[in-house]
């Protein structure tokens, strides 16, 4: 297996691993504070990568047109950071994950026009429809149960209240499918010629503004002080493997193919459902099972045109 390959299912895994840590940090903080601080953790670990690398002194050397394309890449990023964290405090795992890696059509077809990514287009496109269609069998309606109040507040019995804030969860959740598509094409250009690690966190830091902006813009910084450290503990490993599957992705997108990378990134959910499953109590029901199988069938056939 090619290094970035491998380093494509390492994101996979460390990304899986963020959406339960994640869910279990919002039992408390309001979503854009939650995103914020993860975005700290993250900044951190980058950056103490980027030293450990010792990449740092080729800061100079970037061109403005890579500068731009790192900075869209990431206010992309903090834009569906805020929206798939909302999402997340609002519904299920099991529905969010799912439409936020529906964005990989969408990624995948941007990159075979502009990357030139075409052998094996047949089969390329095949692997990622039928993975798309695994991902969308996965959205189903269901009841809030015990299972999402062991890291979110219980919901009430309020006559579609509950279900009304799982809607408005699915509309961020596509939100930020849509935005996380733009990130991964925009980094694909802003990372070329700059070492992996570094242009991950330079794209860090617009992240980083881009969020707390929101947080003062909407006056919540005064929410900081009432983070319990339960919570703060989970978004502070939950910003590690942020950090983790980053490196590991923007790595494998600068050498590899991001039409690749993107479908092998789905395999996240396998993670994140396994978690869920055991954590949270959720459990797939026949259509999600289904769905999870053609998202691994997918994975399997863009992966053979890698």
């Amino acid at each position: 297996m090619q290094l970035w390959l491998f380093a494509a299912f390492a994101s996979a895994l460390f990304a899986g691993a963020v959406s339960i840590l994640a869910k279990c940090g919002l039992k408390t903080i309001d979503s854009d504070v939650a995103t914020a601080l993860r975005t700290c953790i993250v900044a951190v670990f980058t950056w103490v990568m980027v030293a450990i690398v010792g990449s740092a002194g080729a800061i100079a050397a970037i061109t403005p047109r890579s500068w731009l394309f790192l900075a869209l890449s990431g206010l992309a990023t903090g834009a569906s950071w805020i929206c798939y964290f909302k999402a997340l405090s609002l519904g299920d795992v099991n529905k969010v994950v799912p439409i936020d890696k529906s964005s990989t059509l969408m990624a995948v077809v941007i990159s075979i026009v502009l990357f030139g990514e075409t052998n094996d287009l047949a089969l390329r496109l095949a692997g990622t429809f039928v993975a798309t269609a695994g991902a969308l069998l996965m959205i189903e309606r269901k009841s809030s149960d015990a299972a999402s109040e062991k890291c979110a507040d219980p919901v009430p019995h309020d006559g579609g209240l509950g279900r009304a804030k799982g809607d408005t969860g699915l509309i961020y959740a596509l939100f930020a499918a849509v935005f996380a598509a733009l990130t991964s094409v925009l980094a694909k250009v802003g990372i070329e010629g700059v070492e992996s690690n570094l242009a991950t966190a330079i794209r860090t830091m617009f992240v980083l503004v881009m969020a707390w902006g929101i947080v003062i813009g909407r006056g919540k910084a005064a929410l900081v002080r009432e983070v319990n450290g339960r919570d703060l503990a989970f978004l502070v490993a939950s910003g590690i493997a942020t950090g983790a599957s980053w490196l590991c992705y923007y790595y494998s997108i600068q050498v590899g193919q991001v039409s690749v990378v993107v479908q092998v990134d789905k395999l996240s959910l396998l993670v994140s459902v396994a978690f869920a499953s055991v954590v949270f109590g959720e459990r797939l029901s026949r259509r999600s099972a289904l769905g999870l199988a053609l998202i691994v069938l997918g994975t399997a056939l863009v992966v053979a045109c890698g």
